[in-house]
């Protein structure tokens, strides 16, 4: 009862009643969220037989989003056989999972979250690279304008964030196709971070690396919602639950401390 209060509450605006409230909180997925929305929890993990709307719908109507955040967004961990990539191979990628095309905007909150992911739950020192089909001018379109916007916004959203763009991706990741790109880019060659431009390429590029790379994919991690609530793959492993059990955990854990 004292959790369907808190529902009726807090969707008064939207004209919930206590008896829609009483409904609601038998679905685990909102029962879960009222409990970390009551101090009763620290993050969810759920999606083994849900779609992932389903994950995020009551999730965004009871957590909301962290402050200063609007867009939701997905990152994915890449452990890929190429040390020389990343940290040891490790890099952490974004979005690949919730916001089909982002504006500039939006795209500098995926930045930026994407970054806060890549150190709370890889230990990495983020260094982010905005990904196009350019670098630094070397072509002219629309696209490319959107992220070259975005990097500056998020610069001015996380002002100590190491990030530059726009870079293609062989200049994020390669030391030699960097410094001749992008001379005098501290992230050119050395990026342990790639924002895509868009859903479509985020999605495609991991499922790349992971298939033609023999990468273990780890995600998606969602990012953007106030407190951890992750999304299983409806396939699934038993693996796949406990890695994500202990990212979840990692997240709560940085949440904690950045309070």
């Amino acid at each position: 009862e004292e959790y369907a209060e808190l529902l009726c509450e807090l969707r008064k605006k939207k004209g919930m009643t206590i008896e829609e409230a009483r409904k609601k909180v038998l679905d685990p997925l909102y029962f879960g969220c009222l409990m970390i929305k009551a101090g009763d929890a620290d993050g969810q993990l759920a999606g083994a037989r849900n779609t992932t709307g389903d994950v995020l719908r009551p999730a965004l109507q009871i957590i909301k989003t962290a402050p200063g955040i609007t867009c939701v967004s997905g990152a994915m961990l890449l452990l890929t056989k190429a040390p020389n990539y990343g940290k040891n191979g490790v890099l952490v990628m974004g979005d690949v999972a919730v916001t089909p095309v982002p504006d500039a905007n939006q795209l500098a909150q995926i930045a930026v979250c994407t970054a806060d992911t890549a150190k709370s739950v890889a230990g990495l020192d983020p260094k982010v690279a905005m990904l196009s089909f350019s670098t630094k001018g070397s072509a002219k379109h629309e696209v490319v304008d959107k992220v070259v916007e975005a990097t500056r916004i998020a610069r001015e959203l996380a002002p100590g964030l190491s990030i530059d763009g726009e870079l293609q991706a062989d200049a994020a990741l390669v030391p030699s196709v960097g410094s001749s790109k992008a001379p005098g880019s501290l992230i050119a060659g050395h990026a342990n971070v790639l924002v895509v431009p868009n859903l479509e390429v985020g999605n495609i590029s991991y499922k790349l690396v992971q298939r033609l790379g023999n990468a273990e994919a780890i995600g998606p991690i969602l990012q953007g919602i106030a407190r951890p609530v992750n999304d299983l793959s409806r396939g699934c492993s038993i693996e796949d639950v406990y890695t994500m059990v202990a990212i979840t955990a990692n997240q709560a854990i940085a949440a904690k401390e950045q309070k």
